[in-house]
């Protein structure tokens, strides 16, 4: 899937996929562990960046 046809979520969607809280979300964009894009004043992550962080914490947790 192409970044131009991902499915783009919130951070709330985000926050419920993880299990995670508002601020820990925010802390992985932030330090840019999680992928995300602004749109006007809006945060989104795509879908794929969701999956790619959760195969990354996989390979680092083996």
């Amino acid at each position: 899937m192409t970044t131009a046809t991902a499915e783009l979520l919130t951070v709330p969607e985000v926050m419920a996929r993880l299990k995670l809280g508002r601020s820990t979300v925010y802390d992985l964009i932030r330090s840019r562990r999680l992928t995300s894009i602004t749109i006007g004043r809006s945060r989104r992550i795509p879908a794929d960046a969701v999956q790619d962080f959760i195969v990354n914490e996989i390979e680092e947790a083996a």
